[in-house]
Order: structure tokens, then C-alpha cells, then sequence
């Protein structure tokens, strides 16, 4: 776990680590909280890692780091490894991770939720913390199917524009996507909304994260 020194992060800009196991995990994940630290930081910087990003879905993973990023610096590193069977190729995933760890420092670094259903994102969950022990890493929750929401510590509010943005981009960016049940704008709106209410968002609306350790310094 590493102090968020708020004062240093407005001194010298903020360096976010996004992580996520398919195409489209950081947008719904975090996709709000990221627009929200652009307007805050103007000189934000992205390093931008999608680890099962094949043919048609490393396009649109692509596109939609632009555009969630857009008007910062940024890296976008696009891996190849086969949905569904990430915990099966263990061994090369953790190898990608020790190349990040080796890389400019972040100040905080989003990934998946440790408790997730889903087996890839567990995976980069565990590999996140063994990997960055010492860094501010914030847990972000996609919503499936298998229904593991859970009970979040940590919130972001955020403006009904913004959420409004966050799935215009999803739908922009995503078209292979649109076709699925749970590819649903309400369904997006509709966590942020609870998560809103949660955190008594004086918008209504909000992002939430598990950390399991957050030190903040002024």
C-alpha cells in the first residue's frame, strides 16, 4: 500500500495504471472515476493494459482507450491471451506483469475485484497485488450475470454528465457488444445510481471500489 499525496499528485501530475483481463473490464469498471481524474488532473498519464485483447475486440480495446484517455499522455499495451483462459497460461500472464512492474511508477493502479466470478479477473487481481505491493491499488466491480456485487469501501461520486459519457463511450466503442443482454445502458446507470445512493452522492451517482489499505496524505 502506497500514501495518496495529494499535495505531490498536484505538483507533478498523477500516473494511473489501468488493468483489466478482456476488452471492455477498465470502462465499466472505472470508466467514470478516469474522467473525473482528467478533469481534476489536466497532466494526467495512462498506461493503458488489456490482457485478453484479440482480433475485433483488440480494436475496440484500443478505441476505447483513446477515448477515455484522450487528450493525455498515455501507453496502450494490448496482449493477446485467450478469454476464458487466462489462469491456464499463468505462467506468461505473470511475466507480463513483471515487465509492468518495471515501468514508471503509479500512483494509484485500477484493477479487478479480488472475490470477481469471473476466473480471468480474479487472476489479474491476485497478480496486481503480488506484483505492486507497495502502491495504491483500487479494486473496480463489473456487473454479470453471476451476480457477485458486493459490498465496496471506497467511493467516487460523480456528475450525471459523466456517467451520460461513460456509456455513450461503452456503446461507441464496444459494437460487438451491443448485442449481448447485459450490454445494457441502464444496467450501466443503474449500479452507478446504487452506488450513488450508497455514498449519498449529492449527484445520485457514483463509482465504487475495494482497498484494502488507502492512506491519505495532504
Amino acid at each position: 500500500m502506497l500514501a495518496f499525496n495529494l499535495r505531490d499528485v498536484a505538483r507533478e501530475g498523477l500516473t494511473v495504471f489501468c488493468l483489466g483481463a478482456h476488452s471492455d473490464d477498465i470502462e465499466i469498471g472505472c470508466g467514470g472515476t478516469l474522467l473525473r481524474l482528467k478533469e481534476m488532473f489536466p497532466s494526467l498519464r495512462f498506461r493503458w493494459v488489456v490482457f485478453s485483447a484479440c482480433g475485433v475486440r483488440g480494436q475496440e480495446a484500443r478505441k476505447a482507450a483513446e477515448l477515455f484517455s484522450n487528450g493525455c499522455e498515455k501507453e496502450i499495451n494490448l496482449k493477446t491471451y485467450r478469454d476464458g483462459f487466462l489462469p491456464y497460461s499463468g505462467a506468461d500472464v505473470k511475466e507480463s506483469f513483471e515487465e509492468l512492474k518495471g515501468l514508471a511508477k503509479p500512483d494509484v493502479i485500477f484493477t479487478h475485484w479480488h472475490g470477481d466470478a469471473h476466473q480471468d479477473h480474479r487472476l489479474i487481481s491476485e497478480l496486481t497485488w503480488n506484483t505492486f505491493r507497495d502502491h495504491l491499488i483500487l479494486e473496480y466491480e463489473i456487473p454479470k450475470y453471476d451476480g457477485d456485487l458486493s459490498r465496496p469501501n471506497v467511493f467516487v461520486p460523480l456528475e450525471r454528465p459523466i456517467c451520460e459519457r461513460k456509456v455513450d463511450y461503452l456503446f461507441d466503442a464496444f459494437e460487438s457488444q451491443r448485442s449481448k443482454r447485459w450490454f445494457d445502458r441502464e444496467t450501466f446507470l443503474g449500479l452507478m445510481r446504487i452506488r450513488g445512493m450508497e455514498s449519498n452522492s449529492p449527484s445520485g451517482f457514483a463509482e465504487a471500489f475495494h482497498a484494502r489499505k488507502l492512506l491519505i496524505q495532504s
